[in-house]
């Protein structure tokens, strides 16, 4: 654990934001910290030490940082479960007591101040309730200690909404319990015939509106060697999108399997993609007519992919949408 430990204090030294959860969050991705571990007890005062030096605060970063870790590692592991008392709210208190030189027989303010915050971010944590989770944990105190830092020095710690990146490495997760929780994005994928055209328009505005819900694709049972040229050049002009950019013709079987499957209309015949459609837009194939039949479609396609993200950003993944978009 020593040589964990100074390790972080290393990787510290380096960091130069005012975020101690971004500070947090690149060092807990090196491969010397595990998901769980007693080396948060160094990690977790360790970054609200840097982001505080880093802000502004009047400390000397090098000997606070050894003195951080010299009682993080006095500390045992699972002392949540074992102690009833959280090792990341440990460590961000003994910070403060060494922002502050808090002792035992200190008198001031800052003994009860600490206790106070402390008390705070152990309520936190009780009301999420376990298995414990290392990274949860910290950033649950983290919000505490942001917060008694800016109220109670003349700084400003940054500060945003967090979002947890290690679900997929923690088997005891608790998922959408858990207000860190990165929900997966659904795959949408948007199938016509020839993947050349309307299928084309709506990947490249599902990417361009509807990122933040969900992951768009698109494909067909057949290909063109190139996407429709008016379609390019009129996505160019509506929306400065080059779809040539990223985007090109594909067959279904190069796409992941979607979690929902929309075509864009079988007015013709209907491709078989291995199981049915979720939806179907029915939009006519503006192939060959004029530039305001194409910017028709567009607006279509338009107001259905913000349907579809109004749709499925008020329901959880998994759940089934009855009433499909119309």
């Amino acid at each position: 654990m020593e040589k964990r430990g100074k390790q972080i204090i290393e990787a510290c030294l380096q960091e130069k934001s005012k975020n101690p959860v971004d500070i947090f969050n690149n060092i807990a991705q090196l491969d010397f910290i595990r998901i769980h571990g007693p080396e948060h007890h160094v990690l977790d005062g360790a970054a609200l030490l840097t982001a505080f030096y880093n802000a502004g605060g009047n400390i000397d970063l090098p000997n606070s940082l050894n003195e951080l870790m010299k009682r993080g590692l006095q500390m045992p592991g699972a002392t949540c479960g074992m102690w009833g008392v959280c090792g990341a709210v440990s460590s961000m208190g003994a910070a403060l007591s060494i922002i502050d030189g808090t002792g035992p027989l200190s008198t001031e303010a800052s003994w009860g101040k600490h206790m106070e915050f402390t008390s705070k971010a152990l309520h936190s944590l009780s009301k999420t309730g376990g298995p414990r989770c290392c990274k949860r944990d910290a950033f649950l105190s983290f919000q505490e200690a942001i917060q008694y830092i800016n109220e109670n020095y003349d700084m400003e710690l940054q500060n945003k909404r967090i979002e947890c990146s290690f679900s997929e490495k923690n088997e005891q997760c608790l998922n959408e319990k858990c207000p860190f929780y990165k929900k997966p994005k659904k795959k949408v994928a948007f199938i016509c015939v020839h993947n050349s055209c309307r299928s084309q328009i709506a990947e490249a505005l599902g990417k361009h509106l509807a990122s933040d819900v969900f992951v768009s694709f698109s494909a067909g049972t057949e290909t063109k060697p190139q996407i429709n040229q008016d379609a390019v050049r009129i996505m160019k002009e509506l929306y400065g999108i080059d779809m040539e950019q990223t985007q090109y013709s594909k067959l279904i079987s190069d796409i992941p399997n979607p979690d929902i499957a929309i075509s864009m209309g079988c007015n013709v015949r209907c491709p078989f993609i291995g199981r049915a459609f979720d939806d179907n837009w029915e939009l006519e194939d503006p192939t060959g007519k004029s530039d305001e039949e194409f910017q028709i479609i567009i607006k279509k396609i338009e107001e259905k992919i913000l349907q579809l993200k109004n749709c499925y950003s008020h329901y959880p993944i998994g759940h089934e949408v009855e009433n499909r978009v119309e």
